[in-house]
């Protein structure tokens, strides 16, 4: 891929800018002059680094995000503390401290870009939690403190030697880089494509910088070093460097990460345990490793009481922190496993629960294709009853008790034909088919289906239709389904009260057909919840929480709308309100239909 005329614009400027400073070290004398063209440069080199880091900022992945932030975090904290240096040189005119109390800062700069190799920005993990990070990130800048503390700070200010205050801290920077350069080391050779391009520039920045910083120290303990000198040339061309790679990144790495594109779903859960498990044995590291350092300090240090006392009391001061921020590190994680092995208990549940469904559903398509078996079976004698009644009624020489005998029988086979139209109805499996149709019919028929088996029991279903009511555009099938459905809760639930009444009411209001089911029974717990999926107050093995959402979407399928409420009295009523079709059709389609309903019906 052919870089674009803005990044040859950006390089070219950035070589320029480190070729004139190699420049000018290599043939202005040491002075105020270049001590303050160094100190200056060196100040508005971090600039440049950040504004490369940060372009690389506006993915919509927070774990790159993070990175390139944290990256350029450290860029600016060696800024600031480049700014105190220059404090000294450029505006008192004095020589900065040896021990400097800007060294610290300085060395805590590599912190953030360490913590930023933890976010693993070249996979694709944006459910992870973004806490975890920042604790992280916390737990690892109080142990490099500790550290610097620990090592540093005591020929700093407990027993000043700036000699063996230099040693210490280059030994602990040298440290510190080394285990930023080990990080970027192995994410280059576990990484594939863009991303391992992109971590081979940052480690060759880095190392830049580890070998510039180290000999730069070197040369300040033997005296040979100052602000501008051809020391100061690798420093820049490193920061320069890690704005390149910010730039280089923005530009060929893909939006979610390159090795995620290539990881399944099993290998990525795998990579997210062993890194949540790597992240817990280092922070416990952190805190195993401060009793060590305290038993060194007490039984194996050469050193001085006084130096051995405050290492100890360091110690002790950062266990407490340390410790504080594994356990809140731990309570994070046991609370997100434990939210986690909820929502895959829901999710078992929930998968039982439509398994049973599933296999409730499949009984009930074989049941309908047995009703529809034996309703066709049933229909034929019956055909030959209801004609050979007919034929002996209009036997002229058949005597009138007889007759009558006849005709009653004629009548049971015509309920008993009814009945079988309507089993054959509600178990026929047809593709929804809209068409004008008589809400009094399919309640009609609905109620009647479910009076057959209430024989013997203390409840009543009564009707109470609207004789003017406005037809309906649906699908007749559906419909039954859900008149079905919520009458027979409602008897369901007088069942269990012991007995009761059922009134349902069709009625118009404004532009819509109203469906009431009134019932006195105890009423429902929850009225809010009883349309959510798998939710039943019924015992288990009676109901599956299904039938009321079916219900919910097939009203809305018809552009209706269907709610629940408990009445003052006692009792609960379902409501559903249908879209009224106004009565510009032509007469002959809703006449059609309707006499096609009611036949069926009747």
């Amino acid at each position: 891929m052919r870089p674009s005329r803005f990044t040859i614009w950006i390089l070219v400027a950035w070589a320029v800018f480190v070729g004139t400073y190699a420049l000018v070290a290599l043939l202005v004398r040491p002075g105020p002059h270049l001590t303050a063209f160094g100190d200056i440069a060196q100040c508005v080199v971090p600039l440049f680094a950040n504004a490369g880091l940060l372009l690389s900022a506006g993915s919509p992945n927070w774990r790159r995000n993070a990175f390139w932030m944290l990256l350029a975090l450290g860029c600016t904290l060696w800024m600031i503390g480049q700014l105190w240096w220059t404090y000294f040189e450029v505006y008192l005119h004095q020589p900065v401290p040896n021990p400097f109390a800007g060294d610290i800062i300085m060395f805590l700069h590599v912190v953030p870009m360490i913590g930023a190799l933890a976010l693993k920005p070249h996979q694709k993990q944006a459910d992870a939690n973004l806490r975890f990070g920042h604790l992280d990130f916390v737990l690892l800048l109080s142990w490099w403190v500790y550290l610097y503390f620990f090592m540093v700070i005591p020929w700093q200010y407990i027993h000043p030697n700036p000699t063996i205050y230099l040693g210490s801290y280059i030994e602990l920077s040298r440290l510190e880089n080394f285990v930023l350069l080990g990080g970027l080391a192995y994410f280059y050779f576990r990484t594939k494509g863009s991303w391992r391009t992109v971590y081979a520039h940052l480690f060759g920045a880095a190392a830049l910088y580890a070998l510039s910083s180290q000999a730069a120290n070197m040369a300040i303990e033997h005296n040979k070093y100052y602000t501008g000198s051809l020391y100061d040339v690798p420093l820049v061309a490193s920061f320069v460097w890690f704005g390149i790679a910010g730039i280089l990144a923005r530009r060929i790495c893909p939006e979610e990460g390159a090795g995620a594109e290539e990881e399944s779903e099993e290998t990525t859960g795998r990579r997210r345990g062993k890194e949540g498990k790597l992240q817990a044995r280092l922070a416990m590291a952190a805190v195993v490793s401060l009793p060590i350092f305290a038993f060194w300090s007490v039984a194996g240090s050469d050193a001085d009481p006084t130096m051995r006392q405050f290492r100890l009391y360091v110690t002790l001061g950062a266990i407490v922190p340390l410790t504080l921020l594994v356990f809140l590190r731990q309570h994070l994680v046991d609370t997100d496993r434990v939210r986690l092995l909820h929502a895959s208990q829901d999710s078992f549940d929930n998968l039982k629960r439509l398994q049973s469904q599933f296999v409730q559903a499949e009984k009930l398509a074989s049941l309908g294709q047995l009703a529809a078996g034996a309703a066709h079976e049933i229909n034929n004698p019956l055909t030959a009853i209801m004609g050979y009644s007919e034929l002996l009624i209009d036997d002229p020489q058949m005597a009138e008790k007889p007759r009558s005998l006849v005709t009653k029988i004629r009548d049971q086979a015509r309920r008993t034909k009814t009945l079988v139209d309507h089993l054959l109805t509600f178990a026929r499996q047809v593709p929804p088919e809209r068409s004008l149709i008589d809400v009094n019919t399919l309640v009609s028929s609905a109620a009647s289906l479910r009076k057959l088996d209430l024989r013997g029991k203390n409840i009543r279903i009564e009707l109470k239709a609207e004789s003017s009511l406005p037809t309906v555009r649906g699908d007749p099938s559906q419909l039954v389904q859900v008149f079905f459905n919520l009458i027979s809760n409602a008897v369901d639930a007088l069942d269990e009260a012991g007995g009761g009444v059922l009134t349902v009411k069709t009625q118009r209001e404004r532009g819509n057909v109203v469906i009431l089911f009134t019932d006195t029974g105890r009423g429902i717990k929850e009225p809010d919840l009883v349309f959510d999926p798998f939710y039943t107050t019924k015992p288990v093995g009676k109901g599956t929480g299904l039938g009321l959402s079916v219900c919910y979407g097939l009203v809305k399928e018809h552009g209706g709308q269907i709610s629940c409420y408990n009445q003052p009295e006692g009792g609960a009523t379902f409501r559903i309100e249908l879209p009224a079709v106004l009565p510009a059709l032509p007469i002959r389609e809703v006449v059609g239909t309707l006499s096609s309903t009611s036949k069926t019906a009747s």
